[in-house]
């Protein structure tokens, strides 16, 4: 119950980028659709992914890690409903729902929960669903989904949220025709997610754009993926090192994800060479004050990475 941290030492080093929290979580739920097997790559050990194993473990799915490997078979999936023991666990979870209807045209979802950052409704979400024939029924706390069959949609989107794009992407994978999403988010983890499905036969083209176009498959099949890194962590190395006037070096990084990052760091006075996937980042020896960052979707200065930055 008790850190101690023993201070005055400069942060330097070499430390590898682990794959990116926002992105392995609906590439698990991807899996769901397909029925097949699945090697994902790069997972980072994180309590998310715990959770998000966890419910494919309830729907039936077999799922075993290796290192940072998990693997899934989700042929042998025998549930449609999530409880809310699980559900609470994070609000992404609601990205399963997206991935059950697929599948088997029904869902049924308690409320997602476990974001400590304020309530996120999921209207946008619904909305959607509604539009390509889902019955949707919200009752004693769950959220029931029905439809005889997915149908493609023109989905606007009144705010580029990425969950609502991820779970739309992954309806509209075997919907009946083509669905388009217009005021996507742009976030790099929803452009993985759609690499992932690709690889599994669905014909998906736009995203990272705010317009992205999905065209119905009749099924898709087994894959394997390595996440990308997580650009939210390499921003908190960053800012780590900022404070003592450290010198650091990130692997396994992509910098072309964090431009507002690295624009910002150089605004504190960093000097930072950029190499491929790797980024060296030297810190003054005080931090210069930045006059204002604002965070926005992407590629604005992304939110999650605002809190170590500030403490920076």
């Amino acid at each position: 119950s008790v850190i101690v941290v023993e201070g005055g030492r400069r942060l330097e080093g070499t430390v590898r980028v682990h794959g990116a929290k926002n992105a392995v979580l609906p590439i698990l739920a991807a899996t769901v659709v397909g029925g097949g097997q699945y090697e994902i790559e790069n997972c980072p050990v994180l309590s998310d992914v715990a959770a998000t194993v966890r419910i494919l473990e309830h729907l039936g799915c077999r799922v075993q890690r290796e290192d940072e490997s998990i693997f899934v078979d989700s042929s042998v999936i025998d549930k449609t409903d999530i409880p809310e023991c699980l559900m609470r666990e994070m609000r992404s979870s609601v990205i399963f729902l997206g991935a059950i209807l697929a599948r088997f045209g029904t869902a049924c979802v308690a409320m997602p929960g476990g974001c400590e950052l304020g309530p996120r409704p999921i209207d946008l979400h619904l909305a959607a669903f509604r539009q390509m024939g889902v019955t949707v029924e919200e009752k004693h706390g769950s959220i029931h989904c029905t439809c005889t069959k997915l149908r493609g949609a023109a989905v606007h989107l009144d705010f580029p949220s990425v969950g609502a794009t991820e779970n739309v992407m992954l309806a509209a994978t075997l919907a009946e025709g083509s669905t388009v999403i217009t005021n996507a988010a742009k976030e790099p983890e929803i452009e993985d997610l759609q690499n992932f499905l690709n690889q599994m036969g669905a014909k998906i083209r736009g995203a990272g754009s705010d317009t992205i176009y999905i065209d119905g498959v009749e099924r898709l099949g087994s894959a394997s993926h390595k996440v990308m890194p997580d650009r939210i962590v390499a921003a908190t190395y960053m800012a780590c090192s900022a404070v003592p006037g450290g010198s650091i070096e990130l692997t396994q990084v992509c910098p072309r994800h964090m431009e507002s990052i690295i624009s910002v760091a150089r605004a504190y006075g960093a000097q930072l060479r950029v190499e491929n996937d790797r980024l060296i980042h030297t810190a003054p020896q005080r931090m210069r004050a930045v006059k204002m960052i604002r965070t926005m979707p992407y590629p604005g200065f992304p939110t999650d990475a605002q809190a170590p930055l500030m403490a920076a």
